[in-house]
């Protein structure tokens, strides 16, 4: 138990980090030590092929994509001054306000944590199997969608970088600091 209150606190200084870290690489990197951090959860908890899954999946192929748009985006730290000055102070009242909630509710909440047998049971069935036959059986269509889901986003991206590249090249082509032939 020790372990698991270690590894709790570890991900959500991870996941602060990942929130309030300016910089979208920092902010990547504090991303995949959380979720690196949740894989040794995994491993505690001896749901193995889950810990591996965790490192390959998200810390590993999600975390490129994540990389890839924000260099593709290119974002600098120039940021124009912002008209909603008050979302800031609100999003931390209520950070605060639901951190408290959660932890009013952990503390008063009398069951006992689970015991190893219990632990055992949850995780019968686990195996690849187990989670295959939940991903392409009763869950396919949710497996799909996400998908769907990641190659908008994706597809979203490469749109706002040309959009920004094309926006770029008619200033550069006013200033006539760059010739129609590349500059050659």
């Amino acid at each position: 138990m020790v372990v698991f209150a270690i590894l709790a606190a570890l991900m959500v200084i991870g996941a602060i980090g990942v929130v309030t870290l300016r910089q979208p690489v920092h902010a990547a990197l504090s991303l995949v030590a959380t979720l690196l951090t949740l894989a040794v959860a995994y491993i505690q908890l001896h749901a193995h092929f889950l810990a591996a899954i965790q490192v390959i999946v998200y810390a590993g192929a999600i975390m490129v994509l994540f990389l890839f748009v924000i260099m593709m985006l290119n974002l600098r730290g120039d940021e124009p001054p912002s008209r909603l000055g008050w979302i800031r102070p609100a999003a931390w009242i209520v950070g605060v306000a639901a951190a408290a909630g959660i932890a009013v509710t952990v503390f008063s909440d009398p069951r006992q944590a689970l015991t190893a047998a219990e632990l055992t049971g949850v995780f019968r069935g686990s195996g690849i199997e187990g989670v295959a036959d939940q991903l392409f059986g009763r869950f396919v269509l949710s497996f799909q969608l996400v998908g769907v889901l990641l190659l908008t986003g994706i597809i979203g991206a490469v749109g706002l970088v040309q959009g920004k590249a094309a926006a770029m090249d008619r200033n550069v082509a006013v200033g006539g600091t760059r010739t129609s032939d590349g500059g050659r």
